[in-house]
């Protein structure tokens, strides 16, 4: 038996924002799966700000998604038929699957998850990569010590509110840099963040003196550009500055702008570290537990932004998060 199986392909590499037409909306079949394979309906897809960079045809740490190929996305899926030994029907299992209805699959890269211990789009974000990224950027990365100070750019989004909250469980000071009241509200009320500061309104050097007079000791970057050069105005001795994303870079026709105040890492001897969280991969499972005894403590709260739609919904879904429009992990649930 075949479905219609409705999929998102790439039809044209953008050039700075992503437009309708960058999309191919197409139908295809899925067939059962043969020996060794498994079906699957797709319920939850995975929105994140990496995935713009996944559409450009230059040197990355994954390769660009291909013309004509299926969009890359992560994503909660559930068994329909099976003909491989570790997956029955029922299963629910996440991977990175693509933005389609339905999936076939060796099981390569896919992982079983229980949906009665948390919800399907928890496992694409506090308990998938946007935990792993914030837990490993933090605690290895940021080589995070108890009672420093910390900030998070980019804080009321999937990495930035995990970041923030691990760091607080560690006895830390944070300050979350997020656009809007609402954001910075959520920050401090719900999230038990010190401090928050709306890079909208307020002149983000000078709200980083007041609320970090010591100096920041360990920066964590989601955001990129003119906030990080302000963060990097407020260096504490020996400093770590934790290079995970710049989305306000991302959607540029124009070379990335780079940090104008680089000096203060030698001013500080401080030092500034990408990271890519696959190289984490073998130690997942233990982020997963500690991420999920916080969550069970209290000490870190869930944030997700489920938009429910059909796979057709992905490109304006997708363009929430430039527009800053999410709160939390952004994921679409399909009905």
């Amino acid at each position: 038996m075949s479905a219609t199986n409705r999929q998102i392909r790439l039809a044209a590499r953008p050039v700075g924002e992503v437009e309708s037409d960058d999309w191919e909306h197409c139908s295809g079949t899925v067939d059962d799966p043969g020996p060794g394979r498994f079906a699957g309906r797709t319920r939850v897809i995975s929105l994140d700000p990496a995935m713009r960079g996944w559409l450009d045809d230059r040197p990355s740490y994954l390769p660009p998604v291909g013309i004509g190929e299926v969009m890359r996305a992560g994503s909660v899926i559930e068994v329909t038929t099976s003909n491989h030994p570790g997956f029955r029907p029922g299963d629910h299992v996440v991977g990175t699957f693509g933005v389609q209805e339905y999936v076939v699959s060796d099981g390569k890269g896919a992982m079983k998850i229980d949906t009665s211990l948390a919800p399907p789009s928890t496992y694409l974000g506090a308990l998938g990569m946007p935990g792993m990224t914030a837990y490993f950027g933090l605690l290895d990365v940021g080589a995070l010590k108890d009672g420093e100070t910390v900030v998070v750019s980019g804080a009321a989004g999937a990495v930035g509110t995990i970041a923030g909250q691990i760091a607080k469980a560690k006895g830390c000071r944070v300050v979350g840099i997020a656009g809007g009241p609402q954001k910075c509200a959520m920050l401090t009320d719900e999230l038990g963040f010190d401090a928050a500061i709306d890079y909208r309104t307020e002149d983000v050097r000078k709200a980083l003196r007041r609320h970090a007079p010591e100096g920041i000791d360990v920066y964590f970057d989601n955001v990129g550009g003119d906030i990080l050069d302000a963060a990097l105005t407020r260096l504490a001795m020996h400093a770590r500055v934790v290079i995970c994303g710049a989305i306000s870079q991302y959607n540029n026709d124009t070379p990335v702008k780079g940090p104008s105040n680089y000096l203060s890492l030698l001013v500080r001897r401080a030092r500034m570290e990408g990271f890519v969280v696959f190289d984490y991969a073998q130690r997942y499972a233990q982020a997963a537990q500690d991420i999920s005894a916080w969550i069970g403590a209290g000490r870190i709260k869930v944030k997700e932004h489920v938009v429910r739609g059909t796979v057709d919904d992905f490109p304006e879904t997708l363009q929430m998060l430039f527009r800053g429009e999410n709160v939390g992990k952004l994921v679409l649930e399909l009905a």
